[in-house]
């Protein structure tokens, strides 16, 4: 990871101090945009430096008169290519939108982090229209993994986790429908977090699936994601806390999600689940029963394929030649399902999220992987992008099924390919979860004090 190790909060307190300002902060993340070497221009579609350098230098004036809007003020910021901006055309990745009108509005979001005084630096690149978790871009460019640029950086976040591991951004703003923050944010080596679906709008979005999308923070730390959640979800920006790793009662589910694991991935969650077990917490095994079901009906690929073709056909029909062939099959494959297996799978879906919040009740959360595998090559990914696409997904989006927070954090150690841990919480009970994970992190921390910076 490239930067300063530095938290929002020591970055907040140095641009109130005055040992720091908002625009040095700002001119050293377009400087590894520009950077000729770096992934600036795969990672970015569009970058905003004339307003980026104006809003900076409004932020250092406030903050030297003594004014400071949140704890966010100042602070560089990306936003996935999914989010309209007033007066730009969204792209959501592709071409195929580049005749719409531009925005006629900020979507709530980022509105919201303008008025938290977040400087927005550029709009990151993604797969298109966000239906891929892997990452590739054949329209722009696909960034490469920053622990090796020949893997991908996962997706449909891939700009948003390469901004932030690469120091473009101090943190960004992706969206989740099967696993699009929490995949690159665990194959890049970051923090990413997938609340509960209503917590954040997804006004002023390009949507893939209505009933599964959502919008969340990537980030370096837990504590940064739980500010910028709190600053898009219109809350109070308060720290996690509360929690400690003694005393949690921790479930490990046995059923699909440890299945096929990696040697790098089970040798890191093996050592991980140990680590939390000699801090005081009791992990459990559990065999839930609802993951197998929701595999084996096949219910997130009929009701986001459905949803999708829903807002695509006028578009697919006017802009077909635009579209990535993979996205565009995964988009037609919504015609092979009828209105009744749509409507049964949203049933289902209602039956299986009370089933499994009783089967869950007895725990303060569940730990997992995020995915079963490292960071695969592109050449792989360009071979069979279908095969991986399922590997990466399979675990991440089972909980935008069952609509529960979960959040993705690094626990690989320096040297180590990157792997990321999930932790799941109780629908609504997103603070509750952040705390959970913020004690967790700090647990990694402190057994090996380089690991947050990798």
């Amino acid at each position: 990871m490239i930067g300063s190790p530095t938290s929002i909060v020591a970055q907040h307190e140095a641009l109130v101090s005055g040992r720091m300002s908002s625009r040095e902060l700002v001119e050293t993340c377009l400087s590894r945009i520009a950077d000729p070497v770096g992934e600036g221009t795969r990672t970015f579609i569009r970058v905003w430096e004339k307003q980026a350098r104006r809003a900076a230098q409004a932020q250092d004036d406030l903050l030297r008169a003594g004014y400071a809007s949140s704890l966010l003020a100042g602070i560089p910021v990306s936003i996935k290519d999914l989010f309209d901006v007033e007066g730009e055309v969204t792209l959501a990745g592709t071409r195929a939108l580049d005749d719409c009108p531009p925005a006629a509005a900020d979507a709530p979001i980022v509105k919201r982090l303008k008025a938290a005084g977040a400087v927005l630096v550029g709009r990151t690149n993604m797969t298109q229209f966000a239906f891929s978790a892997v990452g590739i871009n054949p329209c722009f460019g696909t960034p490469g993994n920053p622990w090796d640029r020949d893997r991908i950086p996962g997706g449909s976040s891939s700009g948003a986790a390469v901004s932030v591991a690469d120091g473009m951004a101090i943190a960004a703003i992706g969206s989740d429908t099967v696993g699009s923050i929490r995949v690159p944010a665990a194959l890049c080596g970051v923090v990413g977090f997938k609340p509960t679906q209503g917590a954040v709008s997804r006004e002023g979005a390009v949507p893939l699936s209505t009933t599964l999308d959502t919008v969340g923070p990537l980030a370096r730390t837990v504590h940064d994601c739980a500010l910028v959640h709190a600053a898009i979800a219109g809350e109070i920006q308060t720290m996690p806390k509360g929690a400690s790793v003694s005393g949690l009662r921790l479930a490990v589910p046995t059923d699909v999600v440890l299945e096929g694991l990696d040697a790098d991935v089970s040798q890191t969650f093996q050592r991980a689940c140990t680590m939390m077990s000699s801090a005081g917490a009791a992990l459990r095994e559990l065999p839930t029963g609802v993951f197998s079901d929701i595999r084996s009906e096949n219910l997130n690929a009929t009701i986001q394929s459905v949803e999708a073709l829903a807002w695509h056909r006028d578009l697919l029909a006017r802009r077909r030649p635009d579209y990535d062939p993979n996205v565009r099959k995964r988009v037609e494959r919504g015609a092979q399902f009828s209105a009744v297996d749509y409507v049964r799978a949203l049933g289902r879906r209602t039956e299986l999220m009370a089933k499994f919040d009783a089967v869950t009740a007895p725990f303060d959360a569940l730990i997992l992987p995020t995915v079963s595998i490292i960071a695969p090559s592109m050449d792989e990914c360009r071979r069979d992008e279908d095969s991986i696409r399922a590997q990466l997904i399979r675990n991440p989006s089972l909980f935008n099924l069952l609509d529960r927070p979960s959040i993705s954090i690094p626990m690989h150690r320096p040297g180590e390919p990157p792997t990321g841990l999930t932790i799941v919480g109780e629908r609504y009970e997103d603070c509750r979860l952040l705390a959970i994970a913020s004690a967790v992190e700090e647990l990694f921390i402190s057994r090996s004090p380089d690991l947050l910076w990798r």
